[in-house]
Protein backbone atom coordinates (compact mmCIF):
# COMPACT_ATOMS: atom_id res chain seq x y z
CA UNK A 1 0.00 0.00 0.00
CA UNK A 2 1.10 3.56 -0.67
CA UNK A 3 0.33 6.60 1.44
CA UNK A 4 0.67 10.05 -0.09
CA UNK A 5 0.75 13.11 2.15
CA UNK A 6 0.65 16.52 0.51
CA UNK A 7 0.51 20.04 1.88
CA UNK A 8 -0.95 23.02 0.04
CA UNK A 9 -0.69 26.72 0.80
CA UNK A 10 -3.75 28.69 -0.28
CA UNK A 11 -4.60 32.36 -0.36
CA UNK A 12 -7.44 33.82 1.71
CA UNK A 13 -10.13 33.23 -0.93
CA UNK A 14 -8.55 30.31 -2.79
CA UNK A 15 -9.87 27.50 -0.57
CA UNK A 16 -13.44 28.77 -0.85
CA UNK A 17 -13.07 29.32 -4.59
CA UNK A 18 -11.68 25.80 -5.05
CA UNK A 19 -14.24 24.08 -2.78
CA UNK A 20 -16.36 22.62 -5.61
CA UNK A 21 -13.26 21.45 -7.50
CA UNK A 22 -11.90 19.86 -4.31
CA UNK A 23 -15.22 18.08 -3.68
CA UNK A 24 -15.27 16.78 -7.26
CA UNK A 25 -11.64 15.64 -6.98
CA UNK A 26 -12.27 13.78 -3.71
CA UNK A 27 -15.41 12.04 -5.01
CA UNK A 28 -13.83 11.03 -8.33
CA UNK A 29 -10.57 9.89 -6.72
CA UNK A 30 -12.35 7.77 -4.12
CA UNK A 31 -14.25 6.06 -6.98
CA UNK A 32 -11.03 5.07 -8.76
CA UNK A 33 -9.93 1.46 -8.89
CA UNK A 34 -6.96 1.11 -6.55
CA UNK A 35 -7.89 4.06 -4.34
CA UNK A 36 -8.30 3.06 -0.70
CA UNK A 37 -8.89 6.59 0.63
CA UNK A 38 -8.56 10.18 -0.58
CA UNK A 39 -9.27 13.31 1.45
CA UNK A 40 -8.51 17.03 1.75
CA UNK A 41 -8.44 18.63 5.21
CA UNK A 42 -7.95 22.20 6.36
CA UNK A 43 -5.36 22.72 9.07
CA UNK A 44 -7.11 23.79 12.30
CA UNK A 45 -4.18 25.98 13.37
CA UNK A 46 -3.56 27.59 9.98
CA UNK A 47 -6.57 27.84 7.64
CA UNK A 48 -4.25 28.79 4.78
CA UNK A 49 -2.91 25.20 4.80
CA UNK A 50 -4.73 22.25 3.25
CA UNK A 51 -3.55 18.67 3.65
CA UNK A 52 -4.21 15.90 1.15
CA UNK A 53 -4.16 12.34 2.53
CA UNK A 54 -4.24 9.49 0.02
CA UNK A 55 -4.01 5.69 0.27
CA UNK A 56 -3.42 3.64 -2.89
CA UNK A 57 -3.10 -0.09 -3.51
CA UNK A 58 0.12 0.28 -5.51
CA UNK A 59 2.24 2.45 -7.82
CA UNK A 60 0.14 1.49 -10.85
CA UNK A 61 -3.03 2.82 -9.19
CA UNK A 62 -1.28 6.07 -8.25
CA UNK A 63 0.13 6.49 -11.77
CA UNK A 64 -3.35 5.92 -13.24
CA UNK A 65 -4.72 8.56 -10.84
CA UNK A 66 -2.30 11.19 -12.17
CA UNK A 67 -3.53 10.46 -15.72
CA UNK A 68 -7.28 10.84 -15.00
CA UNK A 69 -9.49 13.53 -16.50
CA UNK A 70 -10.53 14.68 -13.01
CA UNK A 71 -6.88 15.28 -12.10
CA UNK A 72 -6.52 17.48 -15.20
CA UNK A 73 -9.81 19.25 -14.41
CA UNK A 74 -8.66 19.93 -10.86
CA UNK A 75 -5.37 21.38 -12.12
CA UNK A 76 -7.28 23.64 -14.49
CA UNK A 77 -9.69 24.73 -11.74
CA UNK A 78 -6.91 25.86 -9.39
CA UNK A 79 -4.60 27.27 -12.09
CA UNK A 80 -5.79 30.85 -11.63
CA UNK A 81 -5.99 30.68 -7.85
CA UNK A 82 -3.43 31.33 -5.12
CA UNK A 83 -3.18 27.57 -4.53
CA UNK A 84 0.21 25.89 -4.37
CA UNK A 85 1.21 22.35 -3.49
CA UNK A 86 4.32 22.94 -1.39
CA UNK A 87 5.06 19.38 -0.34
CA UNK A 88 4.09 15.89 -1.51
CA UNK A 89 5.61 12.68 -0.23
CA UNK A 90 4.86 9.04 -1.07
CA UNK A 91 5.38 6.33 1.54
CA UNK A 92 5.27 2.55 1.24
CA UNK A 93 3.39 0.89 4.09
CA UNK A 94 1.87 -2.38 5.16
CA UNK A 95 -1.86 -2.67 5.81
CA UNK A 96 -1.40 -1.35 9.35
CA UNK A 97 -2.92 -2.48 12.62
CA UNK A 98 -5.72 -0.96 14.65
CA UNK A 99 -4.61 1.25 17.52
CA UNK A 100 -7.92 1.06 19.36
Amino acid sequence: MLIVLAKCKVGADAAAAAKAAIADMVAASNAESGCIAYAFTQDVLDPSVLHIVEKWQDDAALAAHFATPHMAAFGAAIAGLDFQVIEATKYSADDGTALM
